[in-house]
């Protein structure tokens, strides 16, 4: 007894001694400012070294590209309107090669069409069990649908035999509203969410694969590359937009630039950079290679936000969706505005360009 007693005894100054090691290090450790402020000016000195690269801009190196004709040729116009929502249209997809005339539409009237752009028929009608939709997906092979919002539930339907398909997989782990999801393949997905994260998903399993931790406020758009799906683009209330490698989880580099919310990202055609549209009232253009900012497409008398950005198959029309309810059509090489389409008598909350183009 006396022997445990001294041991106690020599063993309480080693576990004070330990402790206050512990604090010591923990003292000396860097604070997470601190940490920023090294980060930052890592950054900096990558800029500055970077910077005598950028010998010329995107808009002067193509000044010897001849202009799109200017015999109105190349106008666009109404060919089709889907009718058969009885609320706003928040969200819709086109579908893959496998079935590039159909796309889906996501309504705050609780339904899931799925359409036939040609002939405007509807080819399904899935009720949801929340109408609070804000994103759907077309799955690459046709066979699935998803959608998601304020539930903060993925939810995916088989599109079947069955006239009424019904939700096969509920996925359940943000803690915030899903404000976009995209299919990699027929059993992973991704989706992006209000509560700052992105989750790849193995939806035939019903599980998390990968969380992507990085934004400091609502992620809102997500892209997949087009030649490498595992490559992702994400933008956010940060003003932030992020590049991510499914593989590593890990954000690979970050591009500054807009001042205000980005609602809406997509890939370029090639894969090797991607389009933003932002509530700072501009459509951007980010090149991967050169890790910049090459291109700004804005006019001052739009003085309103983008909500939603696509390019056309070649990439030399970037579409622009606005809250004053036009899309404005941009040259990508030249960055002056082409067209301006009217129609819709409210803003255009989303748009697609389909992959036949």
């Amino acid at each position: 007894a006396a022997a445990g007693r001294q041991k106690r005894k020599v063993g309480r100054p080693r576990r004070a001694a330990m402790a206050s090691a512990t604090l010591a290090a923990a003292a000396s450790a860097p604070t997470s400012g601190a940490v920023r402020k090294q980060l930052e000016k890592l950054q900096a000195d990558i800029d500055k070294k970077m910077a005598p690269l950028a010998d010329t801009t995107l808009f002067e190196h193509a000044k010897s590209v001849p202009a799109i004709a200017s015999d109105k040729s190349y106008r666009l116009g109404t060919t089709r309107m889907l009718r058969g929502h009885l609320a706003k249209i928040y969200a819709m997809h086109w579908a893959d090669d496998m079935d590039a005339e159909k796309l889906v539409s996501a309504s705050q009237d609780g339904k899931l069409l799925v359409w036939d752009a040609v002939t405007t028929n509807k080819v399904h009608a899935i009720p949801l069990r929340s109408s609070w939709v804000m994103t759907c997906a077309y799955s690459p092979s046709g066979q699935f649908v998803a959608c998601g919002g304020l539930d903060n539930v993925c939810s995916i339907y088989p599109l079947n035999k069955d006239p009424v398909p019904r939700v096969c997989r509920e996925l359940v782990a943000h803690s915030g509203y899903l404000s976009c999801c995209r299919f990699l393949s027929d059993r992973q997905l991704l989706s992006a969410s209000g509560d700052m994260t992105c989750i790849l998903w193995d939806f035939e399993a019903n599980k998390q694969l990968m969380t992507f931790n990085g934004h400091e406020a609502d992620v809102m758009s997500v892209s997949l590359s087009p030649q490498d799906k595992n490559v992702f683009v994400s933008g956010a209330v940060d003003a932030t937009c992020k590049v991510w490698d499914v593989r590593t989880g890990r954000c690979t580099r970050t591009f500054d630039g807009h001042t205000a919310d980005v609602n809406s990202v997509v890939f370029f055609p090639d894969g090797l950079a991607f389009g933003s549209g932002s509530d700072d009232f501009s459509c951007r253009l980010f090149d991967l290679r050169a890790n910049r900012e090459l291109a700004k497409y804005h006019e001052s008398r739009i003085q309103c936000g983008i909500t939603s950005v696509a390019f056309s198959v070649s990439g030399r029309y970037l579409f622009g969706g606005y809250e004053d309810c036009h899309v404005n059509v941009w040259d990508t090489l030249k960055g002056t505005r082409l067209l301006s389409l009217a129609g819709h008598d409210n803003r255009v909350s989303c748009l697609g360009v389909s992959c036949d183009g």
